[in-house]
């Protein structure tokens, strides 16, 4: 092998890098926060606050190291890395308390469910959301890569791909969920429910739409049965109302409507 093939390739990829800032070191830090806000998902046993608050200073290790490396890879600055600590540890009784509810949400609505228990280590819906709502807050605070890399993650284990830059109120569930994609500029209103295969997409993604809402709104009480594709940062899907399977969608939908297909491709709305 060439000696000049291997220094232009280190000075350019390896030169000053932090060699440790892998998708892995991101997964341990998501799973330990979720494990440690739901202790259910958890095979060790917290026995005292004092442990408890082991377990949370472990948390912020990681995302301090996590941060001093995107610093030195991305040149962001060590003071808004701190800043963003101290935030991301107000965030947490939010987070737990949104999750909380996201899962009653799915034990109320979904027959097939037993417990809290079943919702919080069972369901690939609730993880996709819960990891998403962890990445939403870094999105939110400009971090760089760390969103992208934690919803990946959540896409890879569940097969729900959900953007960080999507805005998701709570509570809000998704059923089964494989194939679901929510794009960057969706939004979902409170008490919403979306099946498997759902596509809230762009009906263009052309990159001079890059600033722009591309992606539909669905308005409070929403539910979205499988394999349906809203599309259009115009499309409001109105409060109350019943997307059938297999439905194709680009424009608004009114209020407390029920949509669905007959007669093959044929779209009624009631």
């Amino acid at each position: 092998m060439e000696r000049n093939l291997v220094e232009e390739i280190f000075q350019k990829k390896y030169s000053g890098k932090c060699p440790h800032l892998c998708k892995e070191t991101i997964i341990t830090f998501a799973d330990k926060t979720l494990e440690t806000l739901f202790p259910q998902r958890s095979q060790k046993k917290i026995e005292s606050e004092v442990e408890l608050k082991i377990e949370f200073d472990d948390i912020f290790n990681k995302l301090r190291f996590i941060l001093s490396c995107i610093h030195k890879e991305l040149d962001t600055s060590e003071e808004t890395h701190n800043e963003i600590l101290k935030k991301f540890e107000t965030e947490l009784l939010n987070l737990d308390q949104k999750l909380t509810k996201d899962a009653e949400f799915i034990l109320n609505e979904d027959p097939a469910s037993h417990n809290l228990d079943e919702v919080f280590i069972c369901y690939p819906g609730f993880f996709a959301i819960a990891v998403y709502r962890i990445a939403h807050f870094f999105y939110l605070e400009k971090v760089p890569l760390l969103p992208r890399i934690l919803c990946e993650y959540a896409h890879g284990k569940t097969g729900i791909d959900i953007h960080p830059g999507a805005k998701i109120q709570s509570p809000f569930f998704i059923d089964h969920g494989t194939g679901t994609v929510i794009g960057e500029t969706t939004e979902i209103g409170k008490r919403c429910k979306i099946f498997q295969g759902v596509t809230l997409g762009a009906l263009s993604v052309k990159s001079i739409y890059k600033n722009k809402k591309r992606h539909p709104t669905l308005q409070d009480n929403c539910m979205i049965y499988s394999n349906s594709t809203i599309l259009g940062g115009n499309t409001i899907i109105g409060s109350n109302t019943i997307i059938g399977g297999n439905v194709w969608i680009t424009e608004s939908i009114p209020e407390n409507a029920r949509v669905y297909r007959e007669h093959g491709y044929e779209v009624k709305i009631k």
